[in-house]
């Protein structure tokens, strides 16, 4: 815990002087629109306050770089087209930085890699892996449409088919979650960043089973041609190199307990 703190207190140390060469926004105000539904990276915890890893990010970027932030929320089927469209400024909830996605928005720099895994309850014994679970044609997988964890489940687990009524579709992550938890589903993908928060959460509810699907990079997006991109990407470069990031990533995924 000691080593913890001090790295943590040697990220803040530092902020200052990477903070002198980096872009000033003049405290202009952000609009930043989030799902809340994707711990540990922004969640609402048990007092109904929304935290979470990209929210600490967001707030060590708005203080190097100079600007405040107004937040908004808004279901993940619907945040690409929003942003796309200029309703927000800045979007957050482990978006996966994708070439079709670059068709309609901006992505910063990576602020965090992830892998995909499978997500089960904790009693599950049917299957152990994808080719299991792709064998038995009573299983069901819950994603959310357009996602990675849809592509993925389409193209790596089944059988590539868009189509296929195995795939049940839900507005939001946390609904998939809870489809599995009541057994309406038998599998949800995800990456291993919310995989661990809600098995971690599940009080032996959940589980992760197999081997992991792949590797997917997580950034910020914003509207097509935003002069915010440059900025926020100096500020991820700057807390990547004096330890902020790895902080962050002590206290939400090693430290942070789910449902505190």
């Amino acid at each position: 815990m000691k080593l913890t703190l001090s790295v943590a207190a040697l990220a803040l140390s530092v902020t200052s002087a990477f903070a002198q060469d980096l872009p000033d926004l003049g405290g202009r105000e952000i609009v930043v629109v989030t799902e809340n539904a994707y711990p540990p990276l922004q969640f609402l915890d048990a007092s109904g306050a929304a935290v979470g890893w990209e929210y600490d990010a967001v707030a060590e970027l708005a203080k190097r770089l100079n600007f405040k932030v107004k937040y908004e929320n808004i279901s993940w089927d619907a945040m690409i087209a929003a942003v796309s469209e200029g309703q927000f400024d800045l979007g957050m909830t482990g978006i996966t930085i994708r070439e079709d996605r670059t068709e309609k928005v901006d992505f910063s720099d990576s602020y965090m890699t992830s892998q995909m895994v499978m997500m089960v309850r904790g009693n599950e014994e049917r299957f152990t892996d994808a080719a299991g679970f792709a064998a038995d044609g009573q299983l069901l997988m819950a994603a959310q449409p357009g996602t990675t964890p849809f592509y993925v489940g389409v193209y790596e687990v089944l059988d590539g088919n868009e189509a296929n009524p195995r795939i049940k579709l839900f507005e939001t992550f946390g609904a998939t979650v809870e489809a599995l938890r009541a057994g309406d589903v038998d599998l949800v993908l995800t990456d291993g960043t919310a995989g661990a928060g809600y098995v971690d959460a599940s009080a032996g509810g959940l589980k992760i089973v197999g081997d992991k699907l792949g590797t997917e990079d997580f950034g910020f997006i914003f509207p097509k041609g935003s002069d915010l991109v440059a900025p926020i990407n100096a500020g991820i470069a700057a807390m990547q190199a004096d330890g902020t990031l790895e902080a962050l990533n002590t206290k939400w995924f090693l430290e942070y307990k789910m449902g505190q």
